[in-house]
């Protein structure tokens, strides 16, 4: 190291020149020391505007005395006699140092920072810490302490640049995962106008929308501060000096009732915590550099005094700032108005002053982190042998020392930087309260811990956390309350994503949880409840025994049926009177078991339906209409043969009866055939009808095959035609016949009844009771209320032939019939 010194002291003066001289004030330690470290801290806030009437530049003036930045600066100091007074760290080289104001400006910034590599004692730059900001950076070797700006770990454009702060980067992204901590949606965002904030709330927006959150609007703090207006949660990147102008614009225009999350530029600067912003600022929570206790630092800062060395314009500065005074015989021009002079005052007397509070270490801790690394890097580089390492002769390669640096510090913390000179750690998560002095206290809730492998945001548990809401409790960002159960979101077109319409979902469409996006369907057998929050069974709808219009089928089936055998017990007792010899006994019991079975399977509608049901109903029905009407078919076709044969006026002793039963068995095979055809190919079966009602499932009948169902309903109507006709026709024959008068008046309500009514179950019970009425209805009367006319001459009937003398009675031809001889009866 002390060869390359030399060698650089050997080299040729440089030709070229400064030609101005520039304005900077500091602490300057370069003598008796081979190497020396520049030091830039913003130890004022901004610039006096410069004269615009001299054309020449001339160097800026500083005002707004920053004591957070001359603790900063006095830190170093006391850093490096640390370093020196060591001797396992550069043990045969003592560091000097430069120190100068760069009054949080870029261009004291690059004042401060030129020339780089030579000074005025002849001694060796060896490096740069600062600068207070992330757009104060100069082309140096340099270990910065507070510039966080993501940029800078880009190594094409600033490879000999490292920090022992952790980058934006790393902060946004934990700046997120708070934000999702608390469940916060809608987003402000307030910068400052420089680099810092700019690429903080860059990289912060590219976070957020990685994971779908919404920023509602995003300002800038102008360096020349205008009046503006905010919302809810706010991200607020900028640091304590340019933050100043926005905090009295709030206090002026008292906007409260805004949580605030805070960068570490700010969240513990004494200049924004003060008990009289906590109206408008308490609550804040966000990422503090982790405090730390530095042995001696407390007393270093307590040993100054303006008496020691009047031309220490700073500390003058600091003094006659602090305690509002002047100091006599002061050069210094600045902080001098309407104070009176003052000698006599200690820093013990001075109280809730930044540059003495040593609590919140954290940034003063990183400097003294940069003067470590820069001195562990020169010290390995000191070390360096040819063949051992990236030794090249007339190449110190400091920053291969700094980019592969780790060590411990003081208090047991391991500093870690990697390739792109950034530093792994963690932050502290701290929230704004009030402690019982009415004082602002930084209560730490939390961590986030970021290395090369973990990012990992860790709440305290039961940790309190004070929100600056009317209600105290943590607070509701959000663009558009989160659709409830029941609704979806209905995207607003240009328009963020988290601002959106609550859409109901359509019926038969729910949505379960809060924020769907989509309504999701129904199945088949469910339909949407009301609040369309989830799905239900729908009502199967079937006619059920409970129902009063079912109770009516039932009692009007029962009834149906008992009447048909209450005709059959009259005719069992009344079965020798004419009115029963002439209806034929087997033929009517036949008919009145059919109707019977046809009223009956009408209750096979009811019930909840199986295949089994339809079945049963469906060939119960056709077998009892079909035995019905067969056996009226018989009996017509007997009375029009026996017509017949009276009429040729010849004698048949002996015919056999077996006209109607031939008739009703070969009707009653062929409805057999077709229905057990219909059942084995394609029976009928149950069928959910999903169609007419949304919200109901109706039980019905699939009928199966078409084709077969025709066929039984073709039988009936081929019967019941068949009926028609052959009754007519005897009627006409016989104008006393009044049974056949009947059977026409049945034949025309069952056909009737059986198309035209719409519910199936009333068509089936309207035809049975129209056949029983009409046929039974006027013979039961007779046989029991008019028992006089139940006679061979009332039952009998002309025959209307132009032989007058050929009389047939139907009594006599109905009983000869059942004694299987039809006679004819002459009247003389």
């Amino acid at each position: 190291m002390a060869e390359l010194v030399i060698e650089g002291r050997e080299e040729e003066e440089q030709t070229c020149q400064l030609l101005g001289k520039f304005d900077l004030n500091g602490y300057v330690d370069a003598k008796n020391h081979l190497l020396v470290i520049r030091g830039l801290f913003p130890v004022h806030s901004r610039t006096i505007p410069a004269n615009e009437s001299i054309l020449e530049p001339v160097s800026a003036k500083c005002e707004g005395f920053n004591f957070r930045g001359f603790r900063w600066l006095k830190t170093m100091i006391h850093t490096i006699k640390e370093i020196n007074e060591r001797k396992d760290i550069l043990p045969n080289i003592t560091l000097g140092y430069q120190i100068f104001d760069i009054s949080f400006t870029i261009s004291k910034s690059v004042e401060a920072a030129l020339p780089n590599f030579r000074n005025s004692t002849r001694a060796m730059l060896a490096g740069i810490v600062g600068a207070g900001g992330s757009s104060l950076l100069v082309a140096a070797s340099r270990a910065g302490y507070a510039s966080t700006c993501s940029i800078l770990s880009d190594k094409y454009q600033f490879p000999s640049y490292l920090r022992t702060v952790a980058s934006n980067k790393i902060q946004s992204e934990a700046v997120v995962q708070l934000i999702q901590h608390f469940g916060w949606v809608w987003i402000g965002t307030i910068a400052a106008d420089d680099d810092y904030g700019k690429y903080g709330v860059k990289n912060f927006k590219e976070k957020i929308e990685s994971v779908n959150l919404c920023v509602a609007f995003s300002k800038t703090v102008p360096k020349v501060y205008s009046n503006g207006k905010c919302k809810k949660v706010i991200v607020l990147y900028a640091s304590d000096i340019d933050l100043t102008p926005f905090v009295l614009d709030m206090v002026y225009h008292n906007i409260t009732d805004r949580t605030w999350i805070a960068s570490e530029a700010w969240i513990t600067s004494a200049l924004i915590a003060k008990p009289e912003y906590f109206p408008y600022f308490g609550g804040s929570i966000g990422f503090a550099i982790p405090r730390a206790d530095i042995p001696g630092i407390k007393e270093f800062l307590y040993d100054v005094h303006p008496g020691k060395d009047p031309n220490d314009v700073l500390t003058i500065e600091f003094w006659q700032t602090a305690f509002n005074c002047t100091w006599p015989n002061s050069s210094v021009p600045y902080n001098t108005d309407h104070r009176v002079n003052m000698t006599e005052k200690k820093l013990e007397d001075l109280k809730n002053n930044t540059y003495l509070d040593v609590s919140q270490l954290g940034i003063t801790n990183n400097v003294k982190q940069a003067m470590y690394s820069m001195a562990i890097a020169l010290d390995r580089l000191s070390r360096c042998e040819e063949g051992n390492g990236p030794y090249i002769p007339g190449n110190t390669c400091l920053m291969y020392y700094l980019k592969t640096l780790t060590f411990t510090t003081h208090n047991g913390m391991r500093i870690e930087i990697g390739d792109n000179g950034d530093v792994a750690g963690y932050y502290d998560i701290l929230n704004w309260q009030l402690d019982d002095n009415g004082e602002i206290a930084f209560m730490k809730v939390g961590e986030y811990i970021f290395t090369n492998s973990k990012f990992e945001l860790v709440m305290i548990k039961n940790a309190t956390i004070f929100w600056n809401t009317e209600s105290s409790e943590l607070p509701y960002s959000v663009c558009t309350d989160l659709c409830q159960p029941g609704t979806r979101k209905g995207i607003r077109h240009g328009e963020p994503i988290y601002c959106f319409d609550c859409i109901p979902c359509a019926n038969g469409y729910v949505s379960r949880e809060p924020g769907q996006r989509k309504c999701e369907q129904c199945g088949e057998d469910y339909w949407s409840n009301a609040q369309k929050s989830k799905c239900v069974l729908k009502e199967v709808e079937f006619l059920a025994y409970d129902e009063a219009l079912v109770f009516t089928l039932v009692i009007l089936s029962i009834f149906g049926a008992l009447v048909v055998l209450a005709v059959t017990v009259v005719y069992v007792i009344y079965r020798h009177t004419p009115l029963v010899t002439a209806n034929d006994w087997e033929l009517s019991f036949l008919i009145q078991v059919s109707l019977v079975i046809t009223l009956l399977s009408s209750m096979l509608f009811i019930g909840k339906p199986y295949n089994w049901y339809f079945m049963a109903h469906q060939v119960t029905l056709a077998l009892g209409f079909s035995l019905c009407l067969s056996c009226i078919l018989g009996k017509t076709t007997s009375l029009f043969l026996a017509y017949r044969i009276s009429k040729l006026k010849t004698r048949l002793t002996s015919i056999c009866p077996l006209y109607w039963k031939i008739i009703v068995l070969i009707s009653v095979l062929v409805e057999i055939g077709i229905c057990t055809a219909y059942l084995l190919l394609e029976p009928p079966r149950m069928y959910k009808n999903m169609e007419s009602q949304n919200i109901k499932i109706i039980l019905e009948c699939n009928e199966g095959s078409i084709e077969f169902l025709c066929s039984i309903f073709g039988m009936y109507v081929f019967l019941a035609l068949l009926c028609f006709l052959t009754t007519f026709v005897v009627h006409q024959l016989l104008d006393n016949y009044y049974e056949g008068k009947c059977i026409i008046f049945g034949m025309l309500v069952f056909f009737y009844c059986k198309f035209k009514v719409a519910v199936e179950i009333f068509a089936i019970l309207a035809s049975s009771y129209g056949l029983l009425g009409c046929i039974f209805a006027p013979k039961c009367f007779i046989i029991l209320v008019r028992p006089k006319m139940n006679t061979d001459e009332t039952v009998g009937g002309r025959i209307p032939t132009t032989d007058k003398s050929i009389q047939l009675s139907s009594a006599s031809v109905s009983s000869e019939l059942s004694n299987t001889t039809m006679s004819t009866v002459l009247d003389d």
